[in-house]
C-alpha cells in the first residue's frame, strides 16, 4: 500500500499516519527524518544536504526527491509506504510520479483529511497544553502565531495537490474533524473501497 497523506497543519496526518503503520504493517516517512537520516548516514545526497543546510539555505527539491527516491527503495518499503509531508508542492508531485514509475510502481491513494480552519488552531493550542501539561517539550510551531503562518503556507503550496490527484482519480477525502476513530474507520473504509 503506497500513500501520500494531505491536510493542512493540526489536521491529524501524524496520528492517522501511526495508525496506517500499525495496520498495513508499512513505514511513515517524513522527509524531515529522512533528511536527518541520509545526513547522519553521510550518504552522496545526505552531505549535499548538510551543505545546504549548515549554509542556511533551504534543501532543493532535487535533493529531496533523491532522497525521498534512495528511502523508497530501501527493503523495509517493498510492501509500501507512507509518504507524510511530501510532496507538498505541484513540481514534488510530478517528480513523485516519475520516481514510481521509474520504479515500476505506483500510489494506492492519496488520502486527504479535510478540516475546519478555526478549530486546527483550537487543536494545535489543545496540543500544546496537554504536551505542557504531561511534562513534554511543547513544540515551536505550536502557538497561533506560528500556526497562522505554516496554515497560509500550506494553502499558497501544498492545497493546490488536492486537484492535482483528484484529476488522477487518486484523491480520497475524508472528515478530518471526525473523531479520531472516526477518521481511522473512514481511511480504512475509502482504502478498501479502491
Amino acid at each position: 500500500m503506497r500513500l501520500i497523506l494531505l491536510g493542512p497543519p493540526g489536521a491529524g496526518k501524524g496520528t492517522q499516519a501511526a495508525r496506517l503503520v500499525e495496520t498495513h504493517s508499512i513505514p511513515q516517512l517524513s522527509t524531515g527524518d529522512m533528511l536527518r537520516a541520509a545526513v547522519a548516514a553521510e550518504t552522496e545526497t545526505g552531505l549535499k544536504a548538510k551543505a545546504v543546510m549548515e549554509a542556511g539555505d533551504l534543501v532543493s527539491d532535487a535533493i529531496v526527491n533523491q532522497i525521498v527516491s534512495d528511502r523508497i527503495s530501501e527493503p523495509d518499503c517493498a510492501n509500501g509506504f507512507i509518504l507524510d509531508g511530501y510532496p507538498r508542492t505541484l513540481a514534488q508531485a510530478d517528480a513523485v510520479g516519475d520516481m514510481l514509475t521509474e520504479k515500476g510502481l505506483a500510489l494506492d491513494a492519496v488520502v486527504e483529511l479535510v478540516v475546519d480552519d478555526r478549530a486546527l488552531v483550537g487543536r494545535i493550542v489543545k496540543r500544546a497544553e496537554d504536551a505542557a501539561a504531561a511534562g513534554q517539550p511543547v513544540r515551536k510551531d505550536d502557538t497561533p502565531e506560528v500556526f497562522d503562518e505554516r496554515l497560509r503556507a500550506y494553502y499558497k503550496s501544498t492545497a493546490p495537490l488536492t486537484g492535482y490527484y483528484y484529476a488522477k482519480g487518486d484523491l480520497k477525502t475524508v472528515d478530518g474533524m471526525d473523531t479520531i476513530d472516526g477518521v481511522t474507520a473512514q481511511i480504512n473504509a475509502a482504502l478498501k473501497a479502491h
